[in-house]
């Protein structure tokens, strides 16, 4: 880069880099949005300084709060989520617990569907206790059931839809009413839904979270959270107030590689849920499959909630629980034996991965299906004739007789 008005300097090479006289000319503008990386914010003067700068909400203080490019991203995830107010932080699972840590207090009850978010779990069931705040796990397709475990103590209730790794879709604008007539907070884990499947306030949801590591991401490599409200200021401001001191800061590179997913979002996720829809369709079809849980197939656990709420968007996930003569070790050779799956956690990045599960070892209360070895496939961006073809080689290569 040349610039027209360099002239030397007397001052020293650290202190010139730091008070160059360079600055973008006014009315500069491109499609990236620009990186503002900071912890030290500058004022202008102490007059400035002693002057709160809260702008629309936002506090440009201190740059672990927010620089112009984080309250971007925070603008353009809140509209995605048909929400008002966004707040960012490092991680799905920080999201998790900033809701929890924020709204629950000593003598509270929280409530989680059983097949809910490992994390989400470890944090109710072995740190809330530590703060005096006790727990009901519930089954997510019994309304009935749900309705009797609230009580005066429910404070908060966690909703997946669909659930961790067995994918039921649970009736969601049924659990949000019941919780509704009671004054219950309803908290949705939306990283499936990511915005495209169905609004979640909408629905009267009162918290909409991501892990927006997975979909508004999309490449695999960046780790990153979101809460989000809607036309609730006063929930908001709790939930803000808990951030600020909670201490979440978020990398501006990090930042800028979320905002760089966001306009391909939808085109990826359509895509993954066309390539999905067709491999669970006929992984269904293999002699060595029990049941397939995708909920855009009949007959998965919640298929009617599904169609009903969201038959547009489906997402890049299905399971499929192998028959109850196949032992683990055999369905780990066929995890192995996949070459274009790789074998890691997350999802709904560029490649399709596999994860082989032992859900007797993290459901707690009965299943809607059979209790055999289960493997979780999130589909990536390949060709789907070529995802097939490698799981038609591994099936040969772990199961050379299906009975």
């Amino acid at each position: 880069m040349s610039s027209s008005n360099h002239k030397t300097s007397a001052r020293a090479i650290s202190t010139e880099q730091i008070h160059h006289a360079y600055r973008a000319p006014e009315g500069w503008d491109a499609i990236p949005v620009g990186v503002h990386k900071a912890s030290t914010v500058l004022f202008k003067n102490t007059a400035d300084l002693h002057t709160p700068r809260a702008r629309d909400g936002l506090c440009y203080r201190y740059g672990l709060h927010g620089t112009p490019t984080s309250y971007t991203l925070a603008a353009r995830i809140a509209s995605l989520e048909g929400g008002t107010h966004c707040l960012l932080v490092p991680s799905g699972l920080a999201a998790v617990t900033l809701v929890s840590m924020a709204l629950l207090r000593p003598g509270d009850e929280v409530l989680v569907p059983d097949n809910v978010y490992g994390q989400n779990r470890y944090l109710t069931e072995s740190w809330l206790p530590q703060f005096g705040i006790t727990h009901k796990l519930y089954d997510p397709m019994d309304a009935a059931g749900f309705k009797a475990l609230l009580s005066d103590k429910t404070k908060l209730v966690w909703l997946e839809a669909a659930g961790s790794i067995t994918l039921e879709f649970p009736d969601l604008q049924g659990l949000i009413a019941a919780c509704q007539a009671r004054g219950i907070l309803t908290a949705l884990d939306n990283t499936w839904g990511a915005g495209i499947a169905f609004q979640p306030f909408d629905l009267g949801i009162d918290i909409s979270m991501q892990a927006l590591t997975k979909y508004p991401s999309g490449g695999a490599d960046v780790l990153m959270g979101s809460v989000c409200t809607r036309e609730r200021p006063q929930l908001h401001e709790r939930l803000n107030h808990a951030h600020e001191h909670l201490g979440y800061g978020l990398g501006q590179n990090d930042v800028e590689l979320v905002l760089r997913g966001l306009p391909s979002l939808e085109l990826r996720y359509r895509a993954q849920d066309a390539t999905t829809r067709v491999l669970a369709t006929w992984m269904a079809g293999r002699p060595e499959v029990a049941r397939v849980l995708h909920p855009a197939l009949p007959g998965s656990p919640g298929h009617e909630h599904w169609a009903e709420l969201s038959p547009e968007g489906a997402a890049c996930l299905f399971s499929a629980v192998f028959k109850p003569e196949y032992g683990a070790a055999q369905v780990d050779a066929f995890v192995d034996a996949l070459q274009l799956f790789g074998i890691g956690y997350s999802w709904a990045g560029p490649m399709s991965l596999a994860v082989p599960y032992d859900m007797r070892r993290s459901r707690k209360l009965p299943m809607p299906f059979e209790a055999g070895t289960l493997v979780r496939f999130a589909i990536g961006l390949e060709a789907e004739a070529d995802l097939r073809a490698d799981l038609e080689q591994a099936f040969v290569s772990a199961f050379p007789s299906p009975r």
